[in-house]
Protein backbone atom coordinates (compact mmCIF):
# COMPACT_ATOMS: atom_id res chain seq x y z
CA UNK A 1 0.00 0.00 0.00
CA UNK A 2 1.26 3.28 -1.40
CA UNK A 3 2.19 5.48 2.31
CA UNK A 4 0.46 9.06 2.89
CA UNK A 5 4.13 10.79 2.10
CA UNK A 6 4.46 9.06 -0.27
CA UNK A 7 1.12 10.53 -2.42
CA UNK A 8 2.16 13.94 -1.06
CA UNK A 9 5.32 13.92 -2.87
CA UNK A 10 3.57 12.71 -5.93
CA UNK A 11 0.92 15.25 -5.82
CA UNK A 12 3.43 18.05 -5.30
CA UNK A 13 5.76 16.59 -8.07
CA UNK A 14 2.23 17.78 -10.69
CA UNK A 15 1.15 20.81 -9.08
CA UNK A 16 3.48 23.01 -11.43
CA UNK A 17 2.03 21.17 -14.10
CA UNK A 18 -1.49 21.94 -13.22
CA UNK A 19 -1.07 25.16 -12.83
CA UNK A 20 0.47 25.58 -16.51
CA UNK A 21 -2.30 24.01 -18.00
CA UNK A 22 -5.11 26.76 -20.18
CA UNK A 23 -8.73 26.58 -19.42
CA UNK A 24 -9.55 24.82 -22.11
CA UNK A 25 -7.05 21.52 -21.35
CA UNK A 26 -8.68 21.80 -17.15
CA UNK A 27 -12.38 21.78 -18.98
CA UNK A 28 -11.37 18.69 -21.54
CA UNK A 29 -10.24 16.97 -18.56
CA UNK A 30 -13.18 17.54 -16.26
CA UNK A 31 -15.78 16.27 -19.43
CA UNK A 32 -13.55 12.96 -19.63
CA UNK A 33 -13.73 12.69 -15.63
CA UNK A 34 -17.27 13.27 -15.92
CA UNK A 35 -18.16 10.61 -18.94
CA UNK A 36 -15.87 8.55 -16.99
CA UNK A 37 -18.12 8.07 -13.93
CA UNK A 38 -21.00 7.21 -16.02
CA UNK A 39 -19.09 4.91 -18.10
CA UNK A 40 -17.87 3.24 -14.80
CA UNK A 41 -21.24 3.46 -12.67
CA UNK A 42 -21.47 -0.15 -12.14
CA UNK A 43 -17.98 -0.66 -10.74
CA UNK A 44 -19.14 2.15 -8.42
CA UNK A 45 -22.44 1.05 -7.53
CA UNK A 46 -20.45 -2.48 -6.51
CA UNK A 47 -18.23 -1.13 -4.25
CA UNK A 48 -20.92 1.29 -2.60
CA UNK A 49 -22.87 -2.21 -2.05
CA UNK A 50 -19.97 -3.25 -0.39
CA UNK A 51 -19.65 -0.14 2.04
CA UNK A 52 -22.94 -0.37 2.94
CA UNK A 53 -23.06 -4.26 3.57
CA UNK A 54 -20.54 -2.87 6.11
CA UNK A 55 -22.05 -0.13 7.69
CA UNK A 56 -25.16 -1.74 8.62
CA UNK A 57 -26.13 -1.74 12.41
CA UNK A 58 -22.61 0.51 12.55
CA UNK A 59 -24.63 4.13 11.55
CA UNK A 60 -28.16 5.23 11.40
CA UNK A 61 -30.48 4.61 8.69
CA UNK A 62 -30.32 8.45 7.76
CA UNK A 63 -26.54 8.65 7.44
CA UNK A 64 -26.49 5.10 5.62
CA UNK A 65 -28.86 7.63 2.82
CA UNK A 66 -25.85 9.73 3.11
CA UNK A 67 -23.19 6.84 1.81
CA UNK A 68 -26.05 5.17 -0.60
CA UNK A 69 -24.99 5.68 -4.06
CA UNK A 70 -28.20 5.00 -7.08
CA UNK A 71 -27.22 5.52 -10.84
CA UNK A 72 -29.19 8.81 -10.65
CA UNK A 73 -27.04 10.34 -7.50
CA UNK A 74 -23.67 9.03 -9.74
CA UNK A 75 -25.76 10.89 -13.05
CA UNK A 76 -25.86 13.94 -10.14
CA UNK A 77 -22.26 13.72 -9.72
CA UNK A 78 -21.02 13.68 -13.33
CA UNK A 79 -23.04 17.04 -13.79
CA UNK A 80 -21.90 18.95 -10.96
CA UNK A 81 -18.32 18.28 -12.69
CA UNK A 82 -19.96 19.63 -15.86
CA UNK A 83 -21.60 22.64 -14.07
CA UNK A 84 -17.90 23.17 -12.76
CA UNK A 85 -16.54 22.91 -16.68
CA UNK A 86 -19.60 25.98 -16.96
CA UNK A 87 -18.07 28.36 -15.12
CA UNK A 88 -15.25 31.03 -15.53
CA UNK A 89 -11.72 29.94 -14.71
CA UNK A 90 -10.92 31.50 -10.76
CA UNK A 91 -6.92 31.18 -12.52
CA UNK A 92 -5.13 34.30 -13.75
CA UNK A 93 -7.67 37.21 -13.24
CA UNK A 94 -6.09 40.23 -12.28
CA UNK A 95 -7.90 42.12 -9.13
CA UNK A 96 -5.80 45.48 -9.29
CA UNK A 97 -3.39 46.91 -11.72
CA UNK A 98 -1.21 49.73 -10.48
CA UNK A 99 1.01 51.72 -12.66
CA UNK A 100 3.42 53.28 -10.89
CA UNK A 101 5.22 56.79 -11.86
CA UNK A 102 8.74 55.11 -12.64
CA UNK A 103 6.93 52.81 -15.11
CA UNK A 104 6.29 49.69 -13.56
CA UNK A 105 3.45 48.26 -13.57
CA UNK A 106 2.39 45.82 -10.74
CA UNK A 107 -0.86 43.20 -11.01
CA UNK A 108 -2.35 41.15 -8.43
CA UNK A 109 -3.45 37.88 -9.72
CA UNK A 110 -5.12 34.75 -8.68
CA UNK A 111 -2.89 31.75 -8.41
CA UNK A 112 -3.88 28.13 -7.18
CA UNK A 113 -3.26 26.94 -3.87
CA UNK A 114 -1.01 24.12 -5.17
CA UNK A 115 -1.85 20.77 -3.11
CA UNK A 116 -4.88 20.89 -1.43
CA UNK A 117 -6.12 18.36 1.22
CA UNK A 118 -9.55 17.48 1.88
CA UNK A 119 -10.39 15.13 5.30
CA UNK A 120 -14.18 14.16 4.69
CA UNK A 121 -16.24 11.63 5.88
CA UNK A 122 -19.03 9.48 4.71
CA UNK A 123 -20.61 11.25 1.75
CA UNK A 124 -19.50 9.39 -1.24
CA UNK A 125 -19.72 12.72 -3.55
CA UNK A 126 -17.55 14.98 -2.18
CA UNK A 127 -14.90 12.77 -3.59
CA UNK A 128 -16.05 14.23 -7.06
CA UNK A 129 -16.87 17.60 -5.91
CA UNK A 130 -13.88 17.93 -4.49
CA UNK A 131 -11.70 16.60 -7.20
CA UNK A 132 -13.84 18.65 -9.97
CA UNK A 133 -13.04 21.52 -7.79
CA UNK A 134 -9.47 21.45 -7.13
CA UNK A 135 -8.96 20.82 -10.72
CA UNK A 136 -10.74 23.65 -12.17
CA UNK A 137 -8.96 25.94 -10.06
CA UNK A 138 -5.15 24.42 -10.68
CA UNK A 139 -5.04 22.44 -7.67
CA UNK A 140 -3.80 18.89 -6.92
CA UNK A 141 -6.19 17.40 -4.36
CA UNK A 142 -5.21 14.58 -1.99
CA UNK A 143 -8.44 12.90 -0.47
CA UNK A 144 -8.64 11.34 2.64
CA UNK A 145 -12.14 9.99 2.73
CA UNK A 146 -13.64 7.64 6.36
CA UNK A 147 -13.60 4.01 6.44
CA UNK A 148 -17.45 3.82 5.93
CA UNK A 149 -16.82 5.39 2.33
CA UNK A 150 -13.74 3.92 1.13
CA UNK A 151 -14.48 1.62 -1.31
CA UNK A 152 -16.68 3.99 -3.09
CA UNK A 153 -14.03 6.56 -2.93
CA UNK A 154 -11.86 4.87 -4.54
CA UNK A 155 -13.95 3.28 -7.54
CA UNK A 156 -14.93 6.90 -7.68
CA UNK A 157 -11.03 8.32 -8.06
CA UNK A 158 -10.29 5.31 -10.18
CA UNK A 159 -12.50 6.16 -12.78
CA UNK A 160 -11.78 9.80 -13.29
CA UNK A 161 -8.33 8.55 -13.20
CA UNK A 162 -9.41 7.19 -16.27
CA UNK A 163 -11.10 9.90 -17.73
CA UNK A 164 -7.57 11.71 -17.06
CA UNK A 165 -5.23 9.39 -18.70
CA UNK A 166 -7.36 9.85 -21.86
CA UNK A 167 -5.81 12.94 -22.16
CA UNK A 168 -2.18 11.66 -21.29
CA UNK A 169 -2.33 13.99 -17.82
CA UNK A 170 -0.99 12.21 -14.91
CA UNK A 171 -3.44 10.54 -12.64
CA UNK A 172 -1.40 12.05 -9.44
CA UNK A 173 -3.61 14.79 -10.01
CA UNK A 174 -6.07 13.28 -8.72
CA UNK A 175 -5.37 11.40 -5.38
CA UNK A 176 -6.88 8.96 -2.48
CA UNK A 177 -5.33 8.43 0.34
CA UNK A 178 -5.14 4.67 1.58
CA UNK A 179 -5.47 4.66 5.29
CA UNK A 180 -8.19 5.64 6.71
CA UNK A 181 -6.82 5.41 10.20
CA UNK A 182 -6.45 8.55 12.32
CA UNK A 183 -2.65 8.27 11.02
CA UNK A 184 -3.00 9.88 8.02
CA UNK A 185 -4.92 12.16 8.95
CA UNK A 186 -2.11 12.89 11.82
CA UNK A 187 0.59 12.93 8.66
CA UNK A 188 -1.45 15.94 6.48
CA UNK A 189 -2.11 18.22 9.34
CA UNK A 190 1.79 18.14 9.77
CA UNK A 191 2.59 17.79 6.47
CA UNK A 192 4.35 20.96 6.21
CA UNK A 193 6.16 21.93 2.88
CA UNK A 194 4.01 19.16 1.11
CA UNK A 195 0.31 20.72 1.82
CA UNK A 196 -0.93 23.57 0.73
CA UNK A 197 -3.99 24.16 2.21
CA UNK A 198 -6.28 21.41 4.40
CA UNK A 199 -9.69 21.36 4.42
CA UNK A 200 -11.67 19.17 6.92
CA UNK A 201 -15.27 18.78 6.25
CA UNK A 202 -17.73 16.11 8.49
CA UNK A 203 -18.52 16.63 12.46
CA UNK A 204 -17.46 18.29 15.03
CA UNK A 205 -15.07 15.82 16.23
CA UNK A 206 -13.05 16.53 13.09
CA UNK A 207 -13.05 19.70 12.47
CA UNK A 208 -11.86 20.59 16.05
CA UNK A 209 -9.19 17.73 15.60
CA UNK A 210 -7.95 19.24 12.44
CA UNK A 211 -8.89 23.13 13.78
CA UNK A 212 -6.67 22.45 17.07
CA UNK A 213 -3.60 19.72 15.20
CA UNK A 214 -2.86 21.48 12.21
CA UNK A 215 0.49 22.89 11.00
CA UNK A 216 -0.40 23.49 7.68
CA UNK A 217 -2.60 26.22 6.52
CA UNK A 218 -6.57 25.11 7.00
CA UNK A 219 -10.13 26.44 6.48
CA UNK A 220 -12.53 25.56 9.46
CA UNK A 221 -15.69 24.12 7.62
CA UNK A 222 -18.89 24.40 9.95
CA UNK A 223 -21.04 21.57 11.55
CA UNK A 224 -24.33 22.99 10.98
CA UNK A 225 -26.95 23.85 14.11
CA UNK A 226 -28.72 25.91 11.85
CA UNK A 227 -32.07 28.03 13.28
CA UNK A 228 -35.52 29.41 11.99
CA UNK A 229 -37.06 31.94 13.37
CA UNK A 230 -40.67 32.47 12.85
CA UNK A 231 -41.45 35.72 13.64
CA UNK A 232 -44.90 37.19 15.05
CA UNK A 233 -45.36 38.89 11.38
CA UNK A 234 -44.48 35.54 9.59
CA UNK A 235 -46.87 34.28 7.42
CA UNK A 236 -47.65 30.70 8.69
CA UNK A 237 -48.10 28.77 5.82
CA UNK A 238 -45.15 30.36 3.94
CA UNK A 239 -43.11 29.49 8.06
CA UNK A 240 -44.65 25.51 7.83
CA UNK A 241 -43.40 24.94 4.30
CA UNK A 242 -39.72 26.32 5.22
CA UNK A 243 -39.72 24.33 8.41
CA UNK A 244 -40.67 21.13 6.44
CA UNK A 245 -38.33 21.29 4.36
CA UNK A 246 -35.55 22.67 6.16
CA UNK A 247 -35.70 19.42 8.55
CA UNK A 248 -37.29 16.84 6.86
CA UNK A 249 -36.13 16.80 3.36
CA UNK A 250 -32.99 15.48 4.49
CA UNK A 251 -32.33 15.58 8.09
CA UNK A 252 -28.27 14.48 7.73
CA UNK A 253 -27.06 17.47 5.53
CA UNK A 254 -25.53 20.23 7.54
CA UNK A 255 -27.79 22.69 6.29
CA UNK A 256 -30.83 21.15 7.95
CA UNK A 257 -32.44 22.64 10.75
CA UNK A 258 -31.64 21.85 14.13
CA UNK A 259 -33.12 24.75 16.25
CA UNK A 260 -37.20 26.06 15.67
CA UNK A 261 -37.25 29.44 17.69
CA UNK A 262 -41.09 30.77 17.65
CA UNK A 263 -42.02 34.32 18.73
CA UNK A 264 -44.03 34.28 22.07
CA UNK A 265 -46.92 35.74 20.83
CA UNK A 266 -47.89 33.30 18.60
CA UNK A 267 -46.50 30.42 19.61
CA UNK A 268 -50.40 29.60 21.15
CA UNK A 269 -51.42 29.38 17.77
CA UNK A 270 -48.52 28.55 15.61
CA UNK A 271 -46.52 25.41 17.92
CA UNK A 272 -49.29 23.17 17.36
CA UNK A 273 -49.71 23.98 13.69
CA UNK A 274 -45.91 22.68 13.50
CA UNK A 275 -46.78 19.82 15.59
CA UNK A 276 -49.29 18.68 12.95
CA UNK A 277 -46.86 18.90 10.14
CA UNK A 278 -43.91 17.47 11.62
CA UNK A 279 -45.12 14.89 13.77
CA UNK A 280 -49.35 14.14 13.72
CA UNK A 281 -49.42 14.24 10.03
CA UNK A 282 -46.43 12.26 8.85
CA UNK A 283 -46.84 8.32 8.31
CA UNK A 284 -43.33 7.70 8.96
CA UNK A 285 -40.21 9.96 10.41
CA UNK A 286 -42.18 11.60 12.70
CA UNK A 287 -39.87 14.42 14.05
CA UNK A 288 -38.88 13.86 17.62
CA UNK A 289 -39.64 17.82 19.08
CA UNK A 290 -37.17 18.45 22.26
CA UNK A 291 -39.29 21.41 23.90
CA UNK A 292 -38.32 24.23 25.77
CA UNK A 293 -40.16 25.12 29.07
CA UNK A 294 -42.74 27.48 27.16
CA UNK A 295 -43.22 25.66 24.26
CA UNK A 296 -43.75 22.02 26.69
CA UNK A 297 -46.71 24.04 27.89
CA UNK A 298 -48.71 24.51 24.30
CA UNK A 299 -47.59 21.10 22.92
CA UNK A 300 -46.64 17.82 23.65
CA UNK A 301 -43.04 16.89 23.05
CA UNK A 302 -39.71 15.54 25.11
CA UNK A 303 -38.11 18.15 27.42
CA UNK A 304 -35.23 19.75 26.02
CA UNK A 305 -32.48 18.39 27.66
CA UNK A 306 -29.10 20.66 28.94
CA UNK A 307 -27.08 20.18 25.44
CA UNK A 308 -30.27 20.57 23.09
CA UNK A 309 -29.34 23.26 21.81
CA UNK A 310 -26.09 22.85 21.07
CA UNK A 311 -26.84 19.64 19.08
CA UNK A 312 -26.02 19.36 15.59
CA UNK A 313 -28.93 16.00 15.40
CA UNK A 314 -28.50 15.17 11.76
CA UNK A 315 -31.58 13.01 12.15
CA UNK A 316 -35.49 13.55 12.43
CA UNK A 317 -35.31 15.86 16.14
CA UNK A 318 -35.40 18.82 16.43
CA UNK A 319 -35.17 21.28 19.31
CA UNK A 320 -38.37 23.80 19.94
CA UNK A 321 -37.96 27.30 21.86
CA UNK A 322 -40.62 30.19 22.55
CA UNK A 323 -38.52 33.82 22.26
CA UNK A 324 -39.74 36.76 23.80
CA UNK A 325 -38.93 38.93 20.06
CA UNK A 326 -36.35 39.48 17.49
CA UNK A 327 -33.98 40.59 19.88
CA UNK A 328 -33.93 36.82 22.09
CA UNK A 329 -33.58 35.18 18.96
CA UNK A 330 -30.77 37.03 17.63
CA UNK A 331 -29.14 36.83 20.85
CA UNK A 332 -29.74 32.78 21.24
CA UNK A 333 -28.49 32.12 18.26
CA UNK A 334 -25.50 34.48 18.94
CA UNK A 335 -24.86 32.31 21.77
CA UNK A 336 -25.21 28.70 20.08
CA UNK A 337 -25.10 28.36 16.28
CA UNK A 338 -22.11 27.53 14.75
CA UNK A 339 -22.03 30.52 12.37
CA UNK A 340 -23.49 28.46 9.02
CA UNK A 341 -27.10 29.32 8.21
CA UNK A 342 -30.03 31.08 10.23
CA UNK A 343 -33.72 31.86 8.92
CA UNK A 344 -36.20 34.51 9.38
CA UNK A 345 -39.69 34.16 8.69
CA UNK A 346 -41.59 37.52 8.43
CA UNK A 347 -43.40 40.17 6.41
CA UNK A 348 -41.99 42.64 8.71
CA UNK A 349 -39.24 44.12 6.55
CA UNK A 350 -37.87 45.95 9.33
CA UNK A 351 -37.56 42.66 11.40
CA UNK A 352 -35.67 40.85 9.24
CA UNK A 353 -33.13 43.87 8.71
CA UNK A 354 -32.27 43.63 12.28
CA UNK A 355 -32.16 39.60 12.05
CA UNK A 356 -30.14 40.45 9.39
CA UNK A 357 -27.28 42.72 10.86
CA UNK A 358 -27.57 40.96 14.25
CA UNK A 359 -26.97 37.28 13.17
CA UNK A 360 -23.27 36.89 12.63
CA UNK A 361 -23.21 33.37 10.23
CA UNK A 362 -21.89 32.98 7.12
CA UNK A 363 -25.22 32.94 5.34
CA UNK A 364 -28.56 34.39 6.80
CA UNK A 365 -32.09 34.02 5.05
CA UNK A 366 -34.67 35.73 4.90
CA UNK A 367 -38.56 33.91 3.98
CA UNK A 368 -35.72 31.20 2.66
CA UNK A 369 -35.25 27.44 3.57
CA UNK A 370 -31.88 27.04 5.02
CA UNK A 371 -31.26 23.70 2.78
CA UNK A 372 -30.36 26.46 0.31
CA UNK A 373 -26.45 26.86 1.88
CA UNK A 374 -25.00 25.06 -1.54
CA UNK A 375 -22.23 25.12 -3.94
CA UNK A 376 -25.09 24.12 -6.46
CA UNK A 377 -27.68 26.60 -5.17
CA UNK A 378 -25.12 29.09 -4.55
CA UNK A 379 -24.31 29.10 -8.67
CA UNK A 380 -20.92 27.87 -7.67
CA UNK A 381 -20.80 24.05 -9.05
CA UNK A 382 -20.51 22.21 -6.83
CA UNK A 383 -19.12 23.35 -2.93
CA UNK A 384 -15.73 22.59 -0.87
CA UNK A 385 -17.23 22.82 2.28
CA UNK A 386 -19.07 25.71 4.09
CA UNK A 387 -16.78 27.66 5.90
CA UNK A 388 -17.53 29.05 8.76
CA UNK A 389 -15.02 31.32 9.70
CA UNK A 390 -14.26 34.95 8.56
CA UNK A 391 -10.76 34.90 6.90
CA UNK A 392 -10.01 34.48 3.29
CA UNK A 393 -12.98 32.26 2.95
CA UNK A 394 -16.99 32.05 4.13
CA UNK A 395 -20.02 30.35 3.46
CA UNK A 396 -20.27 27.27 0.50
CA UNK A 397 -16.67 27.18 -0.85
CA UNK A 398 -16.39 27.56 -4.91
CA UNK A 399 -13.38 27.72 -7.44
CA UNK A 400 -12.78 31.32 -5.95
CA UNK A 401 -12.23 30.29 -2.91
CA UNK A 402 -9.56 27.79 -3.53
CA UNK A 403 -7.10 30.60 -4.97
CA UNK A 404 -4.98 32.90 -3.56
CA UNK A 405 -2.70 35.60 -5.55
CA UNK A 406 0.34 36.75 -6.15
CA UNK A 407 2.01 40.02 -7.42
CA UNK A 408 3.23 40.43 -10.78
CA UNK A 409 5.30 43.01 -11.44
CA UNK A 410 6.82 44.17 -15.02
CA UNK A 411 9.33 47.21 -16.34
CA UNK A 412 11.75 47.91 -18.58
CA UNK A 413 15.02 47.68 -16.50
CA UNK A 414 13.85 49.91 -13.47
CA UNK A 415 16.32 50.02 -10.63
CA UNK A 416 15.67 51.45 -6.72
Amino acid sequence: MITTKEILIEAKKVKTLLASLSTEEKNNALLKMADALIENADEILTANKSDLERAKGTISDVMLDRLALTKERIEGMANGIREVVALPDPVGKVLNRVERPNGIVIEKTTVPMGVTAIIYESRPNVTSDAAALALKSGNVCVLRGGKEAFASANAIVNAMRKGLKELNLPETLINLVQDTTRESANELMNAVGLVDLLIPRGGAGLIKAVTENAKVPCIQTGTGICHIYVDCDADFNKALNIIENAKTSRPSVCNAMEVLLVNEKIANEFLPLVKERLVDNRSENKVELRLCENASKIIDGKNAGENDFDTEFLDYVLAVKVVKDVNEAVEHISLHSTMHSEAIVTENKETADKFVKGVDSSSVYVNVSTRFTDGGEFGLGCEMGISTQKLHARGPMGLEELTTYKYIIKGDGQIR
